[in-house]
């Protein structure tokens, strides 16, 4: 990690020397102080909805929201060059670690009363935005991967409480160009869900490496049974079509799928995860939050306004607005009191799925886990490779790599 943090924060340096201006430059004015810049990558709609609350929480902050499409690397590119960075930013809480170990990231324990955040969130939520002990993300709302079912083909009472129904089901169900249950069984982000089943973990919150643990071994070597029932192309369009076009039963998948089948006219049920036989734990995927940071140029330099944001943020009428126009689970606990909240049946499903999910790793180490694990994952259920032999050179090939990025 010394290697890569050293390389992160040369940028930085260099990006001040170049422009002249750092962390010390030239004094704000009083309007410049009072004036916060958002960046963020989200649809107009959720965009305009948090602009619309903000103007009216805190009007007195001229708050603007300008969109990036390549937000990640951006801020990689600006740091906290005041002349080119945003005061925050508003991004899935998975690359925090990124921008921590450049150095351009405040705590928001800075600035907000951790008390308060402890007493008002979901607790997940509050973990997933913690790195190396510090909480560097506001939460604003989550999503996780529900599981979705057709009702025309699986009624209420069919939907699999335990993955030996589930499987008794595709046996039954999978003939003639139908499928039981389809998922991306070879992507990582989807059978992580499987892995934490049987406790094990793609990467754990230290950074250590667990694809080739026995928990992980035993995950997918029971997974592969289901993956035998499914087509042999699992990536998103092909699972997805099954499934809108009725040719698959059910599947697992996140709430941007929901809208779709539901306007395709989808009668569509949506169950809790079912518990797996072996380990009596239910199928537990990874939680992704979004939620914005703060730029560590704008907690020092325009504190004031800082706190005036974040405080607004924090108020339920929030979160309710954008699960409005998401169609994801606010961070706040108030917001579940609210009629507008608990009537919306995909937002109190992620609600409850967030007892069993695992927040998505924050390390940048991530970037080289996401591709070993997906190698793997092909290896196995679709070039037909020992489990055991696939997970034990996953794990040496991602501790080299990750040997030599640190």
């Amino acid at each position: 990690m010394k290697k890569l943090t050293a390389l992160l924060l040369s940028i930085v340096m260099l990006i001040g020397i170049l422009t002249g201006c750092g962390a010390g430059g030239q004094s704000l004015t009083e309007e410049e102080k009072n004036t916060i810049v958002i960046w963020h990558d989200k649809e107009e709609a959720v965009s305009n909805a948090l602009l619309e609350m903000l103007q009216k929480l805190v009007p007195e902050v001229t708050v603007s929201l300008e969109y990036k499409s390549n937000l990640t690397e951006a801020l990689k590119m600006v740091g906290n060059d005041p002349k080119a960075a945003p005061d925050m930013y508003f991004f899935a809480h998975d690359k925090i670690g990124v921008y921590a170990e450049m150095g351009i990231l405040a705590p928001v324990t800075d600035l907000v009363d951790r008390g308060t955040l402890d007493d008002s969130y979901v607790k997940m939520t509050l973990d997933a935005a913690t790195y190396k002990g510090e909480l560097y993300q506001l939460p604003i709302y989550f999503e996780t991967l529900l599981f979705l079912y057709n009702r025309l083909y699986m009624p209420d009472e069919k939907a699999p409480k335990t993955t030996e129904e589930l499987y008794s089901y595709m046996e039954e169900k999978t003939r003639g160009g139908h499928y039981g249950f389809v998922e991306q069984h070879s992507t990582a982000y989807y059978s992580a869900g499987w892995i934490h089943g049987f406790n094990g973990y793609i990467m754990d919150a230290d950074g250590k490496v667990g694809l080739g643990s026995q928990e992980t071994i035993s995950a997918l070597t029971y997974h592969k049974k289901f993956v035998e029932l499914m087509p042999g192309e699992s990536e998103y369009a092909t699972v997805n079509t099954l499934f809108q076009e009725g040719k698959a039963h059910a599947t697992i998948g996140g709430p941007w799928l929901v809208s779709a089948v539901r306007a395709a006219g989808m009668d569509l049920g949506i169950a809790p995860m079912p518990v797996i036989d072996e380990t009596q734990i239910p199928i537990s995927p990874y939680m992704g939050v979004q939620g914005v940071q703060v730029l560590k140029y704008a907690a020092e330099n325009k504190t004031e306004a800082v706190k005036k944001v974040l405080t607004a943020l924090m108020q339920p009428e929030v979160g309710i607005a954008l699960a409005k126009v998401s169609g994801c689970a606010p961070a706040v606990e108030a917001c579940y009191e609210k009629e507008e909240v608990t009537s919306d049946d995909v937002v109190m499903a992620m609600r409850a799925m967030a007892e069993n999910t695992i927040p998505m790793p924050n390390r940048p180490e991530m970037d080289i886990m996401w591709t070993v694990a997906a190698d793997m994952l092909v290896n196995i259920n679709m070039s037909g490779q020992d489990v055991k032999e696939s997970c034990e050179a996953a794990q040496k090939n991602a501790e080299e790599l990750i040997k030599k990025m640190q």
